[in-house]
């Protein structure tokens, strides 16, 4: 497999046009596949993938394009999407994760909200903060 590099800028854009321009998302993964999972820092460490991106916005549409693809499901799109059984295993492991911030320092909880996850949302306030 040819190994090359995608340029920053385009990055950086995908990753932008996640937080809620479905189309132009769909538009750019087909120019570029190698997009799927890059990810875009946003400073101070701050990165955030495409799917992070949507999961933190709510667009389960783009959300699940995304995994559709092939995109790496991690924790807070898990909540956003209601899929309280990963999410309980996850924080049933390490309960400080219940807690713990996505990209732009958002919470675990706000995701769930965002994605009107009613079934996550319940259970993190049930193992309280």
């Amino acid at each position: 497999m040819e190994n090359k590099n995608i340029s920053p800028d385009l990055v950086q854009l995908f990753v932008g046009q996640a937080h809620g321009d479905f189309q132009k998302v769909q538009q750019l993964l087909e120019q570029e596949p190698g997009l799927l999972n890059a990810s875009w820092d946003w400073g101070n460490g701050d990165w955030e993938t495409a799917l992070g991106a949507a999961a933190h916005m709510g667009r389960k549409d783009i959300a699940n394009y995304l995994l559709g693809k092939g995109a790496r499901i991690d924790l807070f799109t898990a909540a956003m999407l209601d899929k309280v059984e990963i999410v309980k295993a996850i924080v049933s492991d390490n309960l400080a994760l219940k807690d713990s911030l996505g990209p732009h320092q958002i919470p675990l909880i706000n995701h769930a909200e965002a994605g009107e996850a009613t079934t996550v949302i319940s259970y993190l306030k049930s193992i309280g903060s």
